[in-house]
């Protein structure tokens, strides 16, 4: 008679706390998930610094179904038509872009694409008026300088040496008057900063500074981190090297769908925890947000599966990603990156287009700068 009392006392008690477990732990929702929130807007007290970057190549992709309103233009050999610039120069002042980004590659062990980039540079310079600063990206290539992690850059005296001429070659432009400041220093962008392989990257960028403080060029050095990666993958690529760090641009890779429908919320999450790492280790290294306008990965692949951020919502996912970017903006520098200005074989441009004229410009000038 206990053993079935204790039994009946038992199965009493376990759907006692069965029910209680239903009850209480009702089947999770999507309110539930923490990245259901609205991407409020963000007012703008005072304007943000907005560059955008500026893509160089010889022929204009012919796969590119759009036009753009200064009509589809080449740059042989890196040469721009001064009509082409004029044209961007002024439809950027008029969307709020403070300054274009322009990328050079290795003087030293890239000489021909070197020339391209530069003479590209020189185009803007000779064309352009004082309404467009500019600014300029170092393109690193491990593969240009044959280095991995095994074979550092200062295991070589010579390549070291090179890859210190790269920045010494540009110094003229860097000098510029129209050249772009930050915190009253030279803005340089290095692009695949997180694969400059060093067993010292901080030696390394000590000497650059020295070896350009010399020539009379102080810097404020922003280094670029591939998407969608955290800031405790490479921070010994960044601590004691660079001012600032941004990721490449989250809206040119979107492989999976949830990063899809979810992407402002991804990206801020990112970015917060981003900002927040930095921060809390006393680095002194500034966060740069960076976004984009659209991207179309059929332009180039037609057959491809991957989502496609387009312009069919009259900007309402863009307007998300600058309210994203005011949110982890440097409350300091306040610098904005948009990716691209013209890369049309990707669908990043915020140049206009016969499509939409002038709207994204707009929403880009309604966004960052206070009206």
């Amino acid at each position: 008679m206990k053993a079935i009392y204790s039994k009946l006392v038992i199965s009493v008690i376990a759907s006692s706390v069965f029910f209680s477990c239903v009850k209480k732990n009702d089947a999770p929702t999507a309110e539930d998930n923490f990245l259901n929130y609205k991407i409020e807007e963000v007012p703008v007290t005072q304007d943000y610094i907005v560059g955008a970057f500026y893509s160089t190549f010889a022929t204009f992709n012919a796969n590119v179904k759009d036009t753009p309103v200064t009509g589809k233009y080449n740059m042989p050999a890196g040469v721009i038509s001064p009509a082409v610039i004029t044209q961007q120069t002024s439809a950027a002042a008029r969307g709020g872009v403070d300054y274009f980004i322009f990328p050079f590659r290795s003087v030293s062990r890239d000489v021909n694409n070197f020339r391209f980039d530069s003479t590209a540079i020189k185009s803007f310079i000779d064309a352009n008026t004082a309404n467009m600063k500019f600014a300029m990206a170092y393109n690193w290539s491990t593969g240009s300088y044959g280095v991995a992690t095994n074979t550092p850059l200062e295991a070589d005296a010579v390549k070291q040496e090179q890859f210190f001429q790269d920045f010494l070659k540009v110094v003229p432009y860097l000098k510029n008057t129209n050249y772009m400041k930050v915190k009253g220093k030279l803005l340089l962008y290095i692009l695949n900063a997180q694969v400059i392989f060093s067993n010292n990257n901080a030696a390394i960028y000590s000497a650059l500074r020295q070896r350009m403080s010399a020539q009379g060029v102080e810097l404020y050095i922003v280094g670029m981190q591939d998407r969608w990666t955290p800031p405790a993958r490479y921070p010994f690529r960044y601590i004691n090297c660079v001012d600032a760090i941004y990721h490449q641009s989250f809206s040119s890779q979107i492989t999976e769908w949830d990063r899809f429908y979810l992407l402002p919320q991804m990206m801020d999450q990112n970015w917060k925890y981003a900002v927040k790492y930095w921060k809390d280790n006393s680095w002194n290294v500034d966060y740069v947000p960076c976004i984009s306008p659209a991207y179309n990965e059929k332009i180039n692949t037609p057959a491809g599966t991957q989502p496609t951020y387009a312009r069919t919502d009259n900007g309402l996912l863009y307007k998300q990603l600058c309210n994203v970017a005011k949110m982890n903006a440097n409350e300091t520098t306040r610098l904005i990156l948009i990716d691209s200005w013209n890369d049309w074989s990707l669908g990043t441009q915020l140049e206009p287009a016969a499509s939409y004229t002038d709207a994204y410009l707009n929403y880009t000038k309604a966004e960052f700068k206070k009206q």
